[in-house]
């Protein structure tokens, strides 16, 4: 992991001399792909409330809160997916019997490493979403802004009550640990604190 991020950063400054990549907003507009990574679902349902009075407005009349995010909408999604797959299907036992004891879970007739790999390849998956929304959002590539990304995950399933043991967790409870680990960083920041303390107090 060292070694790929160390290429991604060296190579990026090799070729542009920064580690940054611009220019992704001038090809947003009238992609339908994008969309999926940007903007905001249900716009009308909010500008009805507003103009019905369930919400507040601006001065110019618009609701203060124009729609969800679309970083929401994948939040809630695939969260309602894997909580699906973990409980409700023969390969979420899988999944559960083989962070429990992998020995007997392979005894028991357990794919263990294929079920490894699936997990490793949903997590690549989930992480180029997450990467596909940011880019989006800020309308640049940067190779350093996934930086302890990683560790940040392993805290917020943490939170939400997994073991590092294995065997025991849900994908709501890692939802919530995430809900809570960015509360908390967000939280720092509007108390005024110098946010270059957060990491000192985030666990």
């Amino acid at each position: 992991m060292f070694i790929l991020r160390g290429l991604a950063i060296g190579t990026s400054r090799l070729l542009t001399g920064r580690t940054q990549v611009g220019g992704v907003q001038d090809h947003i507009p009238g992609d339908w792909f994008a969309a999926l990574f940007s903007g905001e679902v249900a716009t009308g349902l909010f500008s009805w409330m507003a103009a019905n009075g369930w919400m507040a407005t601006n001065f110019a009349g618009n609701p203060v809160v124009s729609g969800i995010p679309v970083s929401i909408v994948w939040w809630l999604g695939l969260t309602a997916v894997a909580t699906w797959v973990l409980l409700c299907t023969p390969y979420g036992n899988w999944i559960f019997a083989s962070g429990g004891d992998a020995n007997a879970a392979r005894n028991s007739g357990v794919p263990v490493h294929r079920v490894k790999i699936s997990l490793f390849m949903f997590t690549a998956f989930s992480a180029t979403i997450f990467a596909c929304i940011q880019v989006m959002d800020t309308g640049s590539a940067d190779t350093i802004r996934g930086l302890l990304k990683e560790l940040e995950a392993i805290i917020a399933v943490v939170i939400g009550g997994a073991l590092l043991t294995g065997g025991y967790g849900s994908a709501i409870g890692a939802a919530l640990g995430a809900l809570i680990f960015g509360m908390v960083q967000m939280g720092i920041f509007y108390t005024g604190v110098n946010t270059d303390w957060f990491q000192v107090f985030w666990v």
